[in-house]
C-alpha cells in the first residue's frame, strides 16, 4: 500500500530555504529586522491594520486577550467548533467562558446565539473563521449592539481571505493568526496578533515582549542609565525569532498561489462529491471568499466513525475538527455539560476533514475520493445485505 496521505502539510520550496539559511549566516537569530519586515508584510494582507508576530496561534491568542484587558471576573464568548486554545487562553487569564452556538450553515459563531450569550461582564466576543470561511462579522456587530465588548476573530484557518470584499485582519477589533505547518503559510511554528486600535497593538506587542518598556519617556526611573529598561505589566516572551519571520515572509509571497490551488482542489472535491449520496460538502457564502484551510464533509446516517475508520485503513489520513471545546474534560470539570450548542454538536457528530493542501496532486485527490466513495459504499452493501 502506498503511504499515509497528511490531511495537511506545508509547502517548502528551495526559496524559502534560501530564505532561512541567509539569516542563519548573519547577525540576527532573533528580534531583528526580519521581523519588522514580516509584521509589515503582514500588515499589507490586513489592508493596512497593524500585527506584532508571536511564537504561535496559541499565543496569538492569549496576547489579544491580554490585550484585550481581560481578567478574572470578565466573561468571553466563543464558538465551541474550534481548537479548544480558542478558550483555554481566556481561561488561562482568568476569565470565563461562555460558549455560544454556531451556524448551520457556516459552522462559524452564529450572531444571534452571541447575542444572547452576552452580559454587562463580556469583555471579547470571540468568532472562528471555521475552515477559511469567514464569520459574519457585520451581522456579529449588529447584534452586539449596546455591548462595549471587543470583537476577536480566530483567523488560524483564513488568513489571505475576503469578507464582503474586505480582507481577514482588518473584519474584528482584534485578529490573531496561526503559520502552524498544516496552516495557508507557515512559520514553522508562530502567529501573529492584527489590531484595529494602535493603542491595543502596542500592549499586545509589549506583552509578548514580557512586558519591557523600553521607551525612556515612558520610565518611571528615567535617569537609572543606558542600560535601563522597566515592566510595568506582567507579560511572556512570545516572541517569533528571525529565522522564522524570514521564512514567513517567503512564504507569504505564495499566499496567492496557495490560496489558488487550494480553491482548486475545493472545486474538484465539489464536482466530486455532488452526487455522491451519503455525504455533504461544505457551504460558502456569496459574501465570502475564503482560503480554505479543510475541506470539511458531513457524513451522514450516523456513519462518521465508520468512515473515518475505512478511510484511514486505506491511507488517508482524515481528521475531525473538532470535539467541541466544552467536551474537554478540563470544561467538564467545571461544570460546563454537553447539550448546550446542539448545532455544534450535530456537525462534530458528521464532520470529517479530506486531505487538502497545495501539494497534494490530483492523482492523490483521485485517491482520496475513491476511497470514500468505496468506505461509503462499503457500509451500504452491509447494511443492504
Amino acid at each position: 500500500m502506498t503511504g499515509m496521505l497528511p490531511y495537511g502539510r506545508q509547502s517548502v520550496t528551495e526559496e524559502d530555504i534560501a530564505a532561512v539559511a541567509d539569516v542563519l549566516r548573519g547577525d540576527w537569530l532573533t528580534t531583528g529586522p526580519q521581523v519588522d519586515a514580516f509584521e509589515a508584510d503582514l500588515a499589507q494582507s490586513t489592508g493596512g491594520v497593524g500585527v506584532t508576530t508571536v511564537s504561535n496561534g496559541t499565543a496569538a491568542l492569549h496576547v489579544a486577550y491580554a490585550a484585550a484587558g481581560v481578567g478574572p471576573g470578565d466573561e468571553v464568548v466563543v464558538s465551541p467548533m474550534t481548537f479548544v486554545a480558542t478558550a483555554s487562553s481566556a481561561a488561562a487569564l482568568g476569565a470565563t467562558i461562555v460558549f455560544a452556538d454556531v451556524e448551520d450553515e457556516t459552522f462559524c459563531l452564529d450572531p444571534a446565539a452571541a447575542a444572547d450569550a452576552i452580559t454587562s461582564r463580556t469583555r471579547v466576543v470571540a468568532a472562528v473563521d471555521y475552515a477559511g470561511h469567514p464569520a459574519d462579522y457585520d451581522a456579529l456587530r449588529k447584534a452586539m449592539v449596546g455591548s462595549d465588548a471587543m470583537v476577536l476573530a480566530d483567523a488560524a484557518h483564513s488568513i489571505g481571505g475576503t469578507y464582503h470584499g474586505r480582507p481577514v485582519g482588518s473584519l474584528a477589533d482584534l485578529t490573531t493568526f496561526s503559520f502552524f505547518p498544516t496552516k495557508n503559510l507557515t512559520t514553522a511554528e508562530g502567529g501573529a496578533v492584527a489590531a484595529l486600535d494602535p493603542a491595543v497593538l502596542k500592549r499586545a506587542r509589549r506583552f509578548r515582549t514580557i512586558g519591557l518598556v523600553r521607551d525612556r519617556a515612558e520610565f518611571r526611573c528615567p535617569d537609572e542609565g543606558g542600560w535601563h529598561q522597566e515592566v510595568h505589566e506582567f507579560g511572556l516572551n512570545y516572541r517569533l525569532p528571525d529565522v522564522l519571520c524570514a521564512l514567513g515572509r517567503s512564504q507569504l509571497r505564495r499566499l496567492g498561489e496557495f490560496k489558488a490551488r487550494r480553491a482548486a482542489l475545493v472545486a474538484r472535491y465539489d464536482e466530486a462529491l455532488a452526487d455522491l449520496d451519503g455525504v455533504l460538502p461544505p457551504n460558502r457564502k456569496s459574501w465570502a471568499d475564503p482560503v480554505w484551510h479543510l475541506y470539511p464533509i458531513r457524513v451522514l446516517d450516523g456513519r462518521r466513525r465508520e468512515v473515518y475508520d475505512r478511510m484511514r485503513a486505506a491511507g488517508i489520513g482524515v481528521q475531525v475538527n473538532y470535539v467541541p471545546v466544552y467536551w474537554h474534560p478540563v470544561f467538564a470539570d467545571l461544570g460546563y455539560r454537553r447539550g448546550s450548542c446542539p448545532v455544534a454538536e450535530s456537525f462534530y457528530s458528521q464532520q470529517l476533514s479530506l486531505p487538502l493542501y497545495p501539494g497534494l496532486s490530483d492523482a492523490d485527490q483521485d485517491r482520496v475520493i475513491d476511497a470514500l466513495t468505496a468506505a461509503l459504499r462499503a457500509g451500504s452493501v452491509r447494511t443492504a445485505s
